[in-house]
């Protein structure tokens, strides 16, 4: 985990930037996705960002991004979304992981606009950590 968002980090000119990885059980991220998003579900990926941004990777005035965050993985969720899918574990966490990173860094996919370009993004951070 720690290559994958070194990479990741790195291709998004982050490389100095910290950031928290959890990896959990769906019962742990069923708790945290019911305390902090109202859903009392399990989730695949929740991101707690630090900063505030104006636009994806446009921190708010007075922000930073040398803490950019927490990321939480379920991995329960992740094996059955890699199964579903038909691949390996590892290519799915480090979907999550980018999916996660990107929320760190501003993006969302509230509009389908949004969601097109975060998939896009995402696309290119799981390339850029390919090969580890």
């Amino acid at each position: 985990m720690r290559r994958l968002a070194h990479k990741m980090l790195a291709h998004l000119e982050l490389a100095d930037s910290e950031l928290s990885i959890f990896l959990c059980d769906d019962a742990t991220i069923k708790k945290l996705n019911s305390e902090h998003r109202g859903k009392p579900k399990p989730t695949d990926v929740l991101s707690f960002p630090q900063a505030e941004f104006r636009a994806p990777g446009v921190p708010k005035k007075g922000q930073h991004l040398r803490l950019l965050g927490d990321i939480v993985i379920s991995l329960d969720t992740a094996a059955r979304m890699a199964a579903s899918r038909k691949r390996p574990l590892l290519d799915e966490v480090r979907f999550l992981l980018a999916h996660g990173l990107l929320h760190l860094y501003g993006y969302d996919h509230a509009t389908s606009e949004e969601k097109k370009n975060m998939s896009r993004r995402t696309r290119e951070l799981v390339r850029a950590a390919q090969f580890i």
